[in-house]
């Protein structure tokens, strides 16, 4: 199948995700002062008054479907989608609750899904469009007493694969991108699994772990460096399937995961990691 002939006349609709703050925030603010549309997503609807908000609940089939339907009514068209939304979970494994561990999916991966499945029908119509996926380097590299954060990831890097491939004739692309440590309110956010009273076996190693993490996370790239990697990729004529953003020694990993034998990358990787 020839791909269709994109739309490129008029001001670019993008919506966004975990808008109100993180690098949701800082690419709705970049996009916008690039001469975007920016509708920005979240569950607050909170907006610095520059770009449009939108409460939107990625939880929520009918949020979704509903808020994209409104964006499409007004603008009349949709360019693109951002999916920032996502949350941390901290705690071992053995002790998270599956409820737990089921919101954090929910709105890290499921949240992502629901956005683009909804989207996807507009881009056809229209010829194409742009479908970035904020992954991260933790779901290339699992992150010790964050395993659920990972899994959400390790996910969406899976979908956002597979589904590249199916949309490509229409014209619609598909980039994951993949943040290391980032200065945000996500560190101070994070939800701590709490343990059951008594003798914790994890309780020394999972404090070392996230200690570990947040002071990384407090140390990592301003949001706006992830948002700088997002409009490149949005304009690209030719978008990579992956784009890591962060300091050089996060995102060596990720080479290092692929290239190194097994048993070398985690003995190298394990201080990094606080374990």
């Amino acid at each position: 199948m020839t791909e269709p002939q994109r739309r490129t006349i008029g001001t670019p609709v993008v919506v966004i995700t975990g808008a109100s703050a993180g690098i949701g925030h800082a690419t709705a603010d970049r996009l916008h002062a690039a001469g975007w549309t920016v509708v920005g997503a979240s569950r607050r609807g909170t907006s610095p008054g520059t770009w449009r908000p939108l409460v939107m609940d990625v939880d929520d089939d009918a949020s979704v479907a509903d808020g994209l339907a409104a964006v499409v009514a007004e603008h009349g068209r949709l360019d693109a989608v951002v999916a920032c939304a996502g949350w941390g979970l901290a705690g071992s494994v053995e002790q998270t609750p599956m409820a737990d561990a089921k919101d954090q999916v929910e709105t890290n991966f499921w949240g992502a899904v629901r956005v683009v499945q909804v989207a996807l029908p507009t881009f056809r119509a229209a010829g194409g469009g742009r479908v970035v996926l904020v992954s991260s380097i933790g779901g290339v590299l699992g992150i010790p007493f964050q395993a659920f954060y990972s899994a959400s990831k390790f996910a969406m890097e899976g979908y956002g694969e597979a589904l590249a491939y199916e949309v490509a004739p229409f014209g619609i692309h598909v980039t994951l991108v993949e943040p290391g440590n980032v200065r945000t309110d996500f560190t101070s956010s994070r939800r701590d699994v709490i343990a059951a009273p008594g003798d914790d076996p994890y309780e020394a190693a999972s404090a070392k772990a996230v200690r570990k993490m947040e002071e990384d996370e407090r140390n990592g790239v301003p949001p706006d460096d992830v948002a700088k990697v997002i409009a490149k990729v949005l304009v690209a004529s030719r978008p990579p399937r992956r784009a890591s953003v962060g300091k050089m020694g996060e995102r060596v990993g990720i080479v290092g995961k692929r290239l190194l034998p097994y048993r070398l990358f985690e003995a190298v990787a394990k201080d990094s990691l606080g374990v």
